[in-house]
């Protein structure tokens, strides 16, 4: 979790706590009144939980000061904003999660992303895509738009052929054994990627086994413009905008790409890789 949301939660309960005291509770007597576990009340207070807008309002009213409602959930959705859970996004499905990060990319002149464990949407098939589109459905039970989503992600991928921008991918080996789809998909994914390589918008950079790391391998993330850090992990997504954090997530990207091989030396790391596979 990153330390601006838990920060945030922390300042929350804390003014949950005045709350409290001003309207002359104790922490048992507002559980009592609200219904809930004691504990509840204190990890809400102490930033260990994250409260719902029903919760504030709740909360609110029960001591005495209902017009504070709107303060707290404005307080929530800022750091709502900043942490967005898959649970939350993907209610509607994964189709809409697209189009909103379709409408990121479409603000963005320069994109660095890194990826250790899939290949970026920018650069995927329809089949592959369509095969980490159904594991993260199965996954979060989310509902089942696979093809819309799928369609949403290729027609993202309209943006590679506008002059004017600049996609810089760099991808750990790795990524390009992950048999997360059948090899006859991998070895066409492979195929898409060897022929990225040369286009004037795109810059891939392959981080190869053998190559010397000066970080660990984590989490993969997205920087727009130096404006905008998103990183990935299982439980939700962090959208980044403070200045300190970009460049952070810049510092993190630029030593990765030190490592990685481009141009035709990214071409034979392709090969090799497509060649393990065994397929014609």
């Amino acid at each position: 979790m990153s330390t601006d949301f838990q920060q945030a939660r922390i300042a929350l309960g804390q003014r949950l706590r005045e709350l409290r005291a001003e309207g002359g509770f104790t922490g048992r007597q507002l559980a009592d009144r609200l219904g809930w576990a004691q504990s509840k009340v204190s990890k809400l207070e102490t930033g260990r939980q994250t409260a719902t807008h029903d919760d504030l309002k709740a909360w609110a009213e029960v001591v005495g000061q209902p017009h504070t409602a709107a303060e707290l959930s404005a307080r929530l959705r800022a750091f709502e904003s900043g942490t967005r859970s898959w649970r939350r996004q993907l209610a509607a499905g994964h189709k809409p999660v697209q189009d909103t990060l379709t409408a990121e990319y479409e603000r963005s002149t320069v994109l660095r992303a890194w990826q250790n464990s899939t290949i970026t949407g920018l650069l995927q098939t329809a089949d592959y895509a369509r095969h980490i589109f159904s594991a993260f459905v199965d996954l979060r039970q989310s509902p089942r738009d696979v093809e819309d989503a799928v369609r949403a992600r290729m027609r993202r991928q309209e943006l590679l052929y506008r002059p004017g921008r600049k996609y810089h991918v760099v991808i750990w080996e790795p990524t390009l054994r992950a048999l997360i789809c059948p090899p006859a998909v991998m070895a066409a994914q492979l195929d898409r990627l060897s022929g990225v390589i040369g286009l004037d918008t795109v810059s891939l950079g392959i981080v190869p086994f053998e190559a010397s790391l000066k970080l660990p391998p984590a989490n993969a993330f997205w920087i727009h413009d130096e404006r905008l850090v998103i990183v990935e992990d299982w439980h939700a997504e962090l959208w980044l905008d403070q200045p300190d954090n970009v460049a952070l997530y810049l510092r993190v990207w630029e030593t990765l790409a030190g490592a990685a091989v481009y141009g035709s030396d990214a071409h034979k790391v392709i090969t090799r890789c497509r060649r393990a596979l065994g397929t014609v």
